[in-house]
């Protein structure tokens, strides 16, 4: 799950130079219009418009008219996204007031905001994965990844079980599941279990329990989840919880300039 790296606000301007971030950017344009300039594409946005660059991704920003925008820097993003991709907010205007919300409290350094900003950057994250272009799915590896979805918090679910009683080969499963996912349905399951863990950790700060924590997600082991999660984000599920509401407020200090 995403940790936020940055908040900041764009007030009129017509262009960002080149450079390039090592965590995920999410940009909301308020108003105006302009180009996000690739090394092999271009994309144009305009108002209610968000950009979502993975990261290493080195671009820049051009506009004729000028633009402002809020933007958001995340460690981690649960979005099925290799490239760039412009994608139209909600319009009852949800997805606006979420990063006006988040944005409003990064800015703020009362206690309600150290808890309340990891939320919203979450609730950002689920609104941008519902507005991305679904990806089409056979039938069976739809049912496959609901009941991993319905059943990955059991620290007794046996996956292996489950696809052993599909009137297919477990092997021809999952290669079609990974064909289609990128994982195969045991990577898909403890990617699950991972992420929920990180969600849960990053509202904790520095008061959980990572025995509990693991039992919470599916991990019936607390040194086996102790060592995968730190495979999966770099970092013990300790070190992992923010500590404190401190925070980046240069928006450039996040940026590679090219």
């Amino acid at each position: 799950m995403q940790k936020i790296i940055y908040v900041g606000k764009h007030p009129l301007i017509t262009g960002v130079s080149r450079h390039m971030h090592a965590s995920w950017e999410l940009i909301f344009c308020t108003s105006g219009s302009g180009q996000l300039i690739f090394d092999d594409r271009t994309l144009t946005y305009s108002e209610n418009d968000v950009a979502i660059i993975p990261p290493h991704l080195p671009h820049s920003n051009r506009s004729s008219e000028g633009f402002t925008n809020i933007h958001i820097n995340l460690s981690e993003a649960p979005l099925q996204v290799t490239e760039p991709l412009i994608v139209q907010a909600d319009q009852n205007g949800f997805l606006r007031d979420a990063f006006g919300a988040a944005f409003y409290y990064y800015s703020s350094n009362s206690d309600s905001s150290a808890f309340l900003l990891p939320f919203y950057c979450q609730l950002i994250a689920a609104f941008l994965k519902v507005a991305q272009p679904s990806a089409t799915y056979s039938d069976v590896v739809l049912q496959i990844e609901n009941h991993i979805l319905q059943n990955y918090q059991d620290c007794n679910y046996d996956l292996h079980g489950y696809l052993a009683g599909l009137p297919f080969s477990t092997e021809y499963l999952t290669r079609l599941f990974k064909r289609e996912t990128g994982m195969t349905p045991l990577q898909y399951l403890k990617n699950r279990r991972l992420e929920n863990a990180a969600s849960i950790l990053a509202v904790m700060y520095g008061r959980g329990n990572i025995s509990e924590t693991a039992q919470l997600c599916g991990f019936s082991d607390p040194l086996y989840f102790s060592r995968q999660f730190r495979k999966k984000f770099g970092v013990s599920p300790r070190d992992y919880m923010p500590e404190d509401s401190g925070r980046i407020t240069d928006s450039d200090s996040m940026k590679t300039m090219l």
